[in-house]
């Protein structure tokens, strides 16, 4: 079975730091787009950033400057380390993984872990 797990969310002061893991598993093949969104209390689920098995990356403009996203291919492992957290930052971080063509709706999703930025 196909799974995704996120890891390393918590709580940090406004211009803190938290790095995100996620590791996917239960399949050999190498995920063509690796991803990040996150859902603020009350909101909906937003793009954050991804990177496509070939190192490509892509980044919400909320991303941009202040996180950077990183992949493992060998083991099916993403990163997001956050830097300069914002309050508005708060919210469950989710990592995916889909196959090229396939829309993020279509992908494999984890559970999600908390991010909480306190002012």
């Amino acid at each position: 079975q196909v799974q995704v797990k996120e890891s390393g969310g918590g709580e940090v002061q406004a211009g803190g730091s938290l790095r995100l893991s996620c590791a996917a598993s239960g399949s050999t093949a190498v995920w063509h787009t690796m991803g990040w969104h996150r859902q603020a209390p009350g909101g909906q689920r937003e793009f954050v950033a991804s990177m496509t098995s070939g190192g490509t990356p892509n980044y919400a403009r909320i991303a941009e400057d202040r996180f950077t996203i990183s992949r493992d291919n060998r083991d099916n492992t993403m990163t997001l380390q956050m830097t300069a957290l914002r309050p508005e930052d708060t919210g469950v971080y989710y990592c995916a993984a889909r196959q090229w063509g396939s829309p993020w709706s279509g992908a494999v999703w984890g559970q999600g872990t908390q991010v909480t930025v306190s002012s």
